[in-house]
């Protein structure tokens, strides 16, 4: 009897900081990959959930990109990560809404023209969010909306649907 009243209490205490850890994962950033990935000192690879931004090979707009996500993630800051439904991508890739202070880095690089709503069902929490930023990002032709660097939009460059690969 009294070994499961000292397992109800272990399990008690440890629930709540089980959950914790979860809502309130911290990452050291330590290299940004391209503009919606990067490492942490952990080793974990992390993939910005709910946007897409050039690949490296699409030349100036992957390198401003990934520039962009630097200015927000410079190695050694310390961000918060929040989980939506899925944990993993298919390459393995942490799946995460990323904030530093109040800013949720996924929206910023939206907002500010340098990703795009990508969405993945079933992480959609923040859809409607990004929806809305990509909306006045193109209308005020922010980042690279003003140059043409989402004439080919970074899922059909992977597909091979642009006309001219860089």
């Amino acid at each position: 009897m009294l070994l499961l009243v000292v397992l109800a209490l272990l399990g008690a205490r440890s629930s709540p900081r089980l959950l914790t850890s979860q809502q309130d994962d911290r990452c050291a950033v330590t290299q940004v990959v391209d503009g919606d990935t990067f490492r942490c000192g952990d080793g974990r690879k992390i993939r910005l959930i709910g946007v897409d931004t050039p690949e490296k090979a699409q030349g100036e707009a992957g390198q401003l990109a990934r520039r962009a996500l630097l200015r927000y993630l410079p190695p050694g800051r310390v961000v918060r990560l929040e989980r939506d439904v899925q944990a993993t991508d298919r390459y393995g890739r942490v799946l995460a809404f990323v904030w530093t202070g109040a800013t949720m880095v996924n929206e910023a690089m939206v907002r500010e023209g340098w990703a795009v709503l990508y969405t993945v069902p079933p992480d959609v929490k923040y859809a409607e969010r990004f929806r809305r930023a990509q909306k006045e990002a193109r209308a005020g032709r922010a980042g690279l909306w003003a140059s043409g660097g989402f004439d080919c939009l970074p899922r059909d460059y992977r597909r091979n649907r642009c006309l001219t690969r860089s």
